[in-house]
Order: structure tokens, then sequence, then C-alpha cells
């Protein structure tokens, strides 16, 4: 059924907030052009329900979490902060440093209205300990209409052996056939969509989340990684260290044909004033049940020394699920909304995909970042880059990811 209540639920909301609230200090990365318009979507909201918001934009989500660490340790946190749903977020939790949201996720029922990966990615011991903002999927195939027209090429690709195909045409045309940004994070981005696609949503979770022995050391796993360095001759010279934004721009330009990124990707694209469909393509996989990979922004509520910003907390968490909310911030950000139960007809045809992508619940698997722990992430991104980058053999390659996976095992 699809929500057409947001209106009354923003009321419901403001009456919690009769009550004068304290300024509210919320941390954020929402620093480009399309997140900070997000960021205001968000903030007004709020006040408008009564909320009183004092923004404090950090630039990367690293330095973010920092001054939140720093903050608590001080005894002044701030009243919200964004984070992913990630091993540090998991730590602060476990350490008693966030409120819990129990009663405003039963009462604003998430379980019926949030994909449960998602839901189980702000659980931690039982208890709900953030309130989701946005999901981005990390592995989109991106497509310039310029170029695929140029190599003859009238759809994108829907399978690997059409990716392949379509990269030897635009190979033959003079372009770069995939934009590829070299630095670790996106090598790790494209095997996991190698991962995802190639393997499907069985393969993908027994390597990423049961670490089974067999499929770590098995052909289909190894498979993955063949196709994967196979995609390197399709790069280009420049592609070492380049930004994810810069490599974009390739397909802006009508350089490059394809690039696998997140949906944040959007953002360039419409700063160029490029549309969907007409300028570029958008898929969120190249099979019609292609996993599809949930990562995303939550906002976590620290808890201060007497409780009294707690009020301002709850509201900012029944405002930011909002339905209203929830279509506003994702039409500015480029996001597919949290909420499986709105209308999402207003939002731009890839968000359109996404949302629909999201209500099946056979296809979502969570990110790297959600089922891995800091470390093994982190090693996991070296290894992956490792391969990409150097001569390492695929049997050697398979080892090192398996060792990094099973560290942790009895």
């Amino acid at each position: 059924m699809r929500c057409a209540v947001a209106p009354a639920l923003l009321l419901a909301v403001a009456a919690h907030a009769a009550q004068a609230a304290p300024p509210a200090d919320v941390l954020h990365w929402w620093t480009s052009p399309g997140e900070a318009a997000a960021m205001h979507a968000l903030a007004d909201a709020y006040r408008s329900a009564g909320g009183q918001w004092r923004d404090m934009a950090v630039v990367a989500s690293e330095q973010a979490r920092a001054v939140v660490g720093e903050r608590l340790k001080a005894g002044n946190p701030p009243m919200a902060a964004q984070f992913n749903a990630s091993q540090p977020f998991r730590q602060l939790a476990r350490q008693g440093q966030l409120n819990a949201l129990d009663d405003i996720a039963a009462q604003d029922r998430w379980a019926e209205t949030l994909p449960a990966v998602l839901l189980d990615a702000v659980r931690v011991d039982g208890h709900i300990y953030a309130a989701p903002i946005s999901i981005h999927m990390p592995a989109w195939l991106w497509s310039s209409k310029t170029a695929l027209a140029r190599a003859g090429i009238r759809q994108e690709p829907r399978s690997v052996d059409e990716l392949f195909s379509a990269l030897d045409k635009l190979q033959a045309a003079g372009l770069v056939p995939l934009a590829h940004g070299g630095q670790p994070w996106q090598d790790l981005n494209l095997f996991a969509a190698m991962l995802a696609n190639l393997g499907g949503r069985e393969l993908y979770l027994a390597v990423l989340r049961e670490r089974d022995a067999g499929v770590l050391q098995g052909d289909a796993l190894r498979q993955v990684l063949v196709t994967y360095k196979k995609l390197h001759r399709y790069v280009d010279g420049a592609s070492n260290g380049r930004s994810w934004n810069d490599t974009t721009a390739l397909l802006i330009s009508g350089r490059a044909g394809l690039q696998f990124m997140g949906d944040w990707a959007k953002g360039e694209f419409a700063a160029a004033g490029q549309q969907p469909g007409r300028d570029y393509g958008c898929t969120p996989g190249l099979s019609p049940r292609a996993p599809y990979i949930v990562d995303g922004d939550v906002l976590v509520f620290p808890k201060d020394k007497n409780g009294a910003v707690l009020p301002a907390q709850r509201l900012l968490a029944r405002v930011a699920t909002a339905p209203a909310t929830q279509l506003a911030f994702s039409a500015r950000k480029g996001s597919v909304p949290v909420r499986t139960d709105l209308d999402t007809r207003s939002l731009d045809a890839c968000a359109q995909l996404g949302a629909a992508a999201l209500r099946d619940g056979g296809r979502l698997v969570g990110n790297t970042e959600m089922l891995l722990a800091s470390d093994e992430l982190t090693a996991l991104e070296r290894a992956v880059s490792d391969f990409w980058n150097r001569d390492i053999p695929v049997q050697t390659a398979q080892q090192n990811i398996t060792k990094i996976l099973q560290r942790r095992q009895p």
C-alpha cells in the first residue's frame, strides 16, 4: 500500500515538540551541492516540526566520526550525527554511548516499512540504535548514451556477456570502454559489483557474510576473480588514483562508455544538465534478479549527561523517517528512500528503479561495511586492489582473500 499520510505524520511528530527543544548540533559530512540541498530539506522539516537545528558540517566521513569521538570523550556530544551502519557505529552502541530507538521504531512501524536488511544493520544486540535516512547502492552501472551510440550499442548491457561485448565495441570505437578510478576503495567496489552480478546473491553472502571455507576456495569465486581482472584491459592509462567524480566526468563528456559506481554519481550528471534516459543510462544490476547492495546514511543519537536532549533526538528520528522528508531528501541527494511504502513517481527514473528493487527482499544484500569489521574491510580492500594493479596469480589472490575473511573464524 502506498503511503499518503505524510502531512498528518509530520503534524503528529510536531506535537512532541510542544516544549522548546534545546539547540540541536547535527554533525554530518553532507557537503557537496546535492548533499547540502538534501541536508537543508531535512533541517527545514525538523524546524517545521518544532525542532532547532545547529548545522555542523565536516568535509569527510572519517573526520566526522573522529569529531564525534572527541566530543564524546569531552562530555559534549552532538545531539545527532551522520554515520554509516558499520563497525564504528556498532562499537559506539555496544559501549553504551547511543540512545536506543526501539519505541520510535515500534510506534512508526519500521519493521513493516523499512527493508529487513536495513533494519538488521541498525540493530545491535537486539536494540535499534540509529534512524536510517537514505539508501545508496554502490554498484550501479552507468552509461553514456553518446558513447554507446558512437560504438553502435543500442542498449545497456543486461548480462556479463553483454557487458564484455559492449566493452569490446567501445574499445574498437576508440573510446574508454570502462571508466574506473584506480583508488583502493573503488577497486573493491568494482570487485563487489562483479561478485554480485556474476556470482549472485548466494555467492555474495557465502563469501562476505558466511565466509564459507569451501566457497572461498571454490571455482565460483575463482571465476569472479578472473572476470574482475579481465576488466582491467578496458580502463584507460590515467585511471590510477583518479577520483570517482573525475571518472564520471568521462561519461558526461562522452569519452567513456560505462562505469560501475554508486548512485551518488547522479549528482554529477545533474550538475552537468544531463537527464537519465536521454543523456545517460542507469542499471541496478546486469539482470533482473541481480543482488541490490544496500548502503547508505543513518543518524545516531549520542547520550548526554542528563537526558535533556532526548526529546529533540526522538523528534529528529521521527521527522527523518517520515514519508514527506524521505521523498524530499532523496530527490535532492540522489538516493533512494528508506521506506518501501512510498509513491516514488516524483523521483527520477534511476531512483524509481532503485525503489522497485528495494521492495524485492530477495534481491537485497548488505554492503561490505555492514558485513565486515573495520580491519577486515581494510585488509580486503588492500588485497583486492593489489590483485587489480599487480601481476598476482588468481590462486594467490584467492588465498589472500580467504585468509582475511577466515581470520576471525574458529
